[in-house]
C-alpha cells in the first residue's frame, strides 16, 4: 500500500471512529474507573472496565470497556479502537498491549494480524505533537487496571 493510500486510510478510520464511536458510555457494572487528561491540548477521557473471572479464577478478564470524554479526533478514535481490541483480554494482556501501543507510537513495533485495526494509529507517529492524544486512553487504561479493586481513583491521570 502506498504512503498516500495509508495516510488516507488512517484519516478515514480516525474520522469514522470519532464521528460514530462504538464504545462510548459506561460499563455496567463498573469494576474499574479512571479519568485521564492531556494538559497540552485539553483532551479528557474517562475509562470504565467491567471485569470477570478468567480461567485461573481471578477477576481479571476484561468483559467490557467504555469511554466518555471530549477531545480531538485522534484521542477519541484511539479510545474507541482500544476498547474494541481489549474485550476478552486479561488485564495482563491489556498491559502488554499498552506497552506495544506506546512502542508503535515511537515507530518501534506494530500489532499482529488479529489486532491490525490498531495499526491504523501508526500514522499519528508522523506528528509528534499528536502522539500524546493517541496515548491518552492507553495511559488512563493502565492506571485503571493498576488501581486496586474498590479503590478510589486519584483524580486525573496525566499523560505528561
Amino acid at each position: 500500500m502506498s504512503l498516500d493510500n495509508l495516510r488516507d486510510l488512517y484519516q478515514q478510520v480516525i474520522l469514522e471512529r470519532y464521528k460514530k464511536p462504538r464504545n462510548r458510555g459506561k460499563t455496567d457494572p463498573i469494576d474499574r474507573y479512571q479519568k485521564g487528561h492531556n494538559p497540552s491540548c485539553g483532551d479528557t477521557i474517562e475509562i470504565t472496565l467491567h471485569l470477570t473471572a478468567s480461567e485461573n479464577g481471578a477477576g481479571d478478564r476484561i468483559e467490557d470497556v467504555k469511554f466518555e470524554g471530549e477531545g480531538c479526533a485522534i484521542a477519541m478514535a484511539s479510545a474507541d479502537l482500544m476498547a474494541d481490541a481489549l474485550r476478552g483480554k486479561t488485564t495482563t494482556e491489556a498491559l502488554e498491549m499498552v506497552q506495544k501501543f506506546q512502542s508503535m507510537m515511537r515507530g518501534e513495533a506494530e500489532f499482529p494480524q488479529e489486532l491490525r485495526k490498531l495499526n491504523v494509529m501508526q500514522g499519528v507517529a508522523q506528528f509528534p505533537v499528536r502522539i500524546k492524544c493517541a496515548n491518552l486512553s492507553w495511559h488512563t487504561l493502565r492506571a485503571a487496571i493498576e488501581l486496586a479493586q474498590n479503590a478510589e481513583p486519584a483524580g486525573f491521570v496525566s499523560n505528561e
